[in-house]
Protein backbone atom coordinates (compact mmCIF):
# COMPACT_ATOMS: atom_id res chain seq x y z
CA UNK A 1 0.00 0.00 0.00
CA UNK A 2 2.81 2.51 1.19
CA UNK A 3 4.75 1.54 -2.42
CA UNK A 4 1.11 2.13 -4.21
CA UNK A 5 1.24 5.50 -2.48
CA UNK A 6 4.27 6.87 -3.60
CA UNK A 7 4.20 5.94 -7.22
CA UNK A 8 0.87 7.99 -7.37
CA UNK A 9 2.08 10.33 -5.74
CA UNK A 10 5.40 10.31 -8.48
CA UNK A 11 2.90 10.17 -10.88
CA UNK A 12 1.04 13.10 -10.37
CA UNK A 13 3.91 15.01 -9.89
CA UNK A 14 4.96 14.16 -13.25
CA UNK A 15 1.52 14.96 -14.83
CA UNK A 16 1.43 18.36 -12.97
CA UNK A 17 4.72 18.66 -14.82
CA UNK A 18 3.55 18.01 -18.03
CA UNK A 19 0.51 20.04 -17.87
CA UNK A 20 2.91 23.00 -16.68
CA UNK A 21 4.77 22.40 -19.75
CA UNK A 22 1.87 22.49 -21.82
CA UNK A 23 0.47 25.60 -20.31
CA UNK A 24 3.83 27.60 -20.07
CA UNK A 25 4.55 26.86 -23.50
CA UNK A 26 1.16 28.23 -24.45
CA UNK A 27 0.33 31.20 -22.35
CA UNK A 28 3.67 32.00 -21.01
CA UNK A 29 4.66 32.12 -17.55
CA UNK A 30 3.39 35.35 -16.42
CA UNK A 31 0.01 34.42 -17.58
CA UNK A 32 -0.28 31.31 -16.59
CA UNK A 33 -2.07 30.66 -12.88
CA UNK A 34 -1.69 27.43 -10.84
CA UNK A 35 -5.16 27.42 -11.36
CA UNK A 36 -4.67 26.95 -14.89
CA UNK A 37 -1.87 24.48 -14.58
CA UNK A 38 -4.38 22.55 -11.95
CA UNK A 39 -7.03 22.14 -14.66
CA UNK A 40 -4.90 21.21 -17.55
CA UNK A 41 -3.37 18.07 -14.80
CA UNK A 42 -6.86 17.03 -13.45
CA UNK A 43 -6.17 17.91 -10.13
CA UNK A 44 -6.61 20.45 -7.57
CA UNK A 45 -4.29 23.43 -6.46
CA UNK A 46 -3.57 21.66 -3.28
CA UNK A 47 -2.30 18.80 -5.22
CA UNK A 48 0.39 21.40 -6.67
CA UNK A 49 1.04 22.75 -3.12
CA UNK A 50 1.77 18.97 -1.85
CA UNK A 51 4.55 18.55 -4.37
CA UNK A 52 5.39 22.37 -4.87
CA UNK A 53 6.11 25.30 -2.78
CA UNK A 54 4.94 28.28 -5.80
CA UNK A 55 4.60 28.47 -9.37
CA UNK A 56 8.33 29.31 -9.41
CA UNK A 57 9.34 25.47 -7.53
CA UNK A 58 7.26 24.05 -10.43
CA UNK A 59 9.06 26.09 -12.92
CA UNK A 60 12.11 25.40 -11.28
CA UNK A 61 11.46 21.38 -11.18
CA UNK A 62 10.16 21.58 -15.57
CA UNK A 63 13.34 22.64 -16.30
CA UNK A 64 15.39 20.16 -14.02
CA UNK A 65 14.01 17.38 -15.80
CA UNK A 66 15.54 17.90 -18.85
CA UNK A 67 18.87 18.46 -17.57
CA UNK A 68 19.04 16.00 -15.39
CA UNK A 69 20.90 13.30 -18.05
CA UNK A 70 23.38 15.49 -18.52
CA UNK A 71 24.89 14.86 -14.44
CA UNK A 72 26.90 12.03 -15.11
CA UNK A 73 28.88 13.27 -18.15
CA UNK A 74 29.25 16.44 -16.46
CA UNK A 75 30.92 14.67 -13.36
CA UNK A 76 32.89 12.69 -15.75
CA UNK A 77 34.22 15.77 -17.15
CA UNK A 78 35.47 17.44 -13.98
CA UNK A 79 36.71 13.92 -12.32
CA UNK A 80 40.75 13.69 -12.13
CA UNK A 81 40.78 9.98 -12.64
CA UNK A 82 39.05 10.55 -16.26
CA UNK A 83 41.37 9.81 -18.86
CA UNK A 84 39.21 11.82 -21.62
CA UNK A 85 38.10 15.14 -19.97
CA UNK A 86 37.76 17.07 -22.84
CA UNK A 87 35.73 14.28 -25.30
CA UNK A 88 33.30 14.33 -21.78
CA UNK A 89 33.01 18.14 -21.81
CA UNK A 90 32.80 17.65 -25.97
CA UNK A 91 29.77 14.80 -25.30
CA UNK A 92 28.15 17.52 -22.73
CA UNK A 93 27.86 20.38 -24.82
CA UNK A 94 26.90 18.42 -27.92
CA UNK A 95 23.76 16.25 -26.23
CA UNK A 96 22.40 20.27 -25.15
CA UNK A 97 22.53 21.35 -28.36
CA UNK A 98 21.45 18.16 -30.28
CA UNK A 99 18.54 17.24 -27.20
CA UNK A 100 17.20 20.46 -28.22
CA UNK A 101 17.21 20.20 -31.78
CA UNK A 102 15.54 16.74 -31.70
CA UNK A 103 13.72 16.05 -28.30
CA UNK A 104 10.35 18.09 -28.42
CA UNK A 105 10.32 18.55 -24.69
CA UNK A 106 13.68 20.36 -24.64
CA UNK A 107 12.94 22.63 -26.90
CA UNK A 108 9.35 23.47 -25.39
CA UNK A 109 11.59 23.71 -22.06
CA UNK A 110 14.46 26.16 -23.67
CA UNK A 111 11.59 27.89 -25.65
CA UNK A 112 9.83 28.89 -22.14
CA UNK A 113 13.27 29.75 -20.68
CA UNK A 114 14.04 32.09 -23.07
CA UNK A 115 11.31 32.97 -25.07
CA UNK A 116 8.30 33.11 -22.57
CA UNK A 117 9.20 33.94 -19.04
CA UNK A 118 9.28 37.07 -17.38
CA UNK A 119 11.80 37.63 -15.00
CA UNK A 120 9.43 39.87 -12.10
CA UNK A 121 7.58 39.02 -9.00
CA UNK A 122 7.23 36.10 -8.83
CA UNK A 123 9.63 35.05 -11.03
CA UNK A 124 12.40 36.56 -9.62
CA UNK A 125 13.68 33.41 -7.50
CA UNK A 126 13.89 31.65 -10.42
CA UNK A 127 15.92 34.08 -11.85
CA UNK A 128 18.42 34.42 -9.39
CA UNK A 129 18.39 30.73 -9.35
CA UNK A 130 18.96 30.70 -13.15
CA UNK A 131 21.61 33.72 -12.82
CA UNK A 132 23.11 30.49 -10.30
CA UNK A 133 22.87 27.94 -12.80
CA UNK A 134 24.37 29.68 -15.58
CA UNK A 135 27.71 30.99 -12.85
CA UNK A 136 27.99 27.22 -12.05
CA UNK A 137 27.68 26.00 -15.88
CA UNK A 138 30.54 28.76 -16.25
CA UNK A 139 32.44 27.01 -13.35
CA UNK A 140 32.07 23.14 -14.87
CA UNK A 141 33.37 24.15 -18.15
CA UNK A 142 36.47 25.72 -17.25
CA UNK A 143 36.60 22.72 -14.44
CA UNK A 144 37.04 20.48 -17.86
CA UNK A 145 38.85 22.59 -19.46
CA UNK A 146 41.62 22.74 -16.83
CA UNK A 147 41.28 18.77 -16.46
CA UNK A 148 41.81 18.59 -19.86
CA UNK A 149 44.47 20.77 -20.02
CA UNK A 150 46.43 18.27 -16.89
CA UNK A 151 45.95 15.56 -19.07
CA UNK A 152 47.92 16.99 -22.08
CA UNK A 153 44.31 17.63 -24.36
CA UNK A 154 44.54 21.08 -24.27
CA UNK A 155 47.53 23.72 -23.98
CA UNK A 156 49.24 24.23 -20.79
CA UNK A 157 49.21 28.19 -21.44
CA UNK A 158 45.13 28.23 -22.04
CA UNK A 159 43.90 31.09 -20.47
CA UNK A 160 40.58 28.76 -18.87
CA UNK A 161 38.74 31.87 -17.53
CA UNK A 162 38.05 33.45 -21.43
CA UNK A 163 37.91 29.80 -23.14
CA UNK A 164 35.02 29.02 -20.66
CA UNK A 165 33.24 32.12 -21.37
CA UNK A 166 33.35 31.53 -25.00
CA UNK A 167 32.08 27.81 -24.49
CA UNK A 168 29.45 29.10 -22.28
CA UNK A 169 28.26 32.18 -25.00
CA UNK A 170 28.58 29.65 -27.82
CA UNK A 171 25.75 27.13 -26.35
CA UNK A 172 24.01 29.76 -25.23
CA UNK A 173 24.01 31.85 -28.66
CA UNK A 174 23.16 28.60 -30.58
CA UNK A 175 20.28 27.84 -28.42
CA UNK A 176 18.68 31.00 -28.62
CA UNK A 177 19.52 30.24 -32.79
CA UNK A 178 17.53 27.30 -32.40
CA UNK A 179 14.53 28.85 -31.30
CA UNK A 180 14.37 32.47 -32.98
CA UNK A 181 15.74 30.99 -36.07
CA UNK A 182 15.34 27.33 -36.30
CA UNK A 183 16.52 26.94 -40.04
CA UNK A 184 20.13 28.47 -39.07
CA UNK A 185 21.34 25.51 -38.67
CA UNK A 186 21.27 21.61 -38.21
CA UNK A 187 22.56 21.47 -34.67
CA UNK A 188 20.91 17.71 -34.56
CA UNK A 189 23.51 16.78 -37.05
CA UNK A 190 26.02 19.02 -37.02
CA UNK A 191 25.66 19.19 -33.20
CA UNK A 192 29.35 17.38 -32.67
CA UNK A 193 30.88 19.15 -35.69
CA UNK A 194 30.04 22.82 -34.37
CA UNK A 195 31.32 22.15 -30.68
CA UNK A 196 34.99 20.44 -31.58
CA UNK A 197 35.14 23.40 -34.05
CA UNK A 198 34.98 26.16 -31.00
CA UNK A 199 37.40 23.66 -29.47
CA UNK A 200 39.78 24.03 -32.42
CA UNK A 201 39.78 27.20 -31.83
CA UNK A 202 40.30 27.57 -27.75
CA UNK A 203 43.54 25.01 -28.83
CA UNK A 204 45.27 27.05 -31.99
CA UNK A 205 44.10 30.44 -30.69
CA UNK A 206 46.67 32.63 -29.95
CA UNK A 207 44.25 35.20 -28.10
CA UNK A 208 43.38 32.75 -25.52
CA UNK A 209 47.33 32.40 -24.29
CA UNK A 210 47.47 33.37 -20.89
CA UNK A 211 49.28 36.21 -20.91
CA UNK A 212 47.61 37.24 -23.96
CA UNK A 213 45.19 40.67 -23.46
CA UNK A 214 43.28 40.42 -20.15
CA UNK A 215 44.65 38.74 -17.41
CA UNK A 216 42.08 35.85 -15.72
CA UNK A 217 40.38 35.87 -12.75
CA UNK A 218 42.12 34.56 -9.80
Amino acid sequence: MVRRTKEEALETRSRILDAAEEVFFRKGVSRTSLSDIAQAAGVTRGAIYWHFDNKGDLFTAMFDRVLMPLDELKAASLDPQEPDPLGKLIDILTMVLRNTALDPRQRRVFDILFLKCEFVEEMGPVMARHQNDMREGLANIQGGLRNAVSKGQLPADLDTTRAASILHSFVSGALRDMLFLPCSADFGKHAREMVESVIDALRFGPTLRLGSGAKPAA
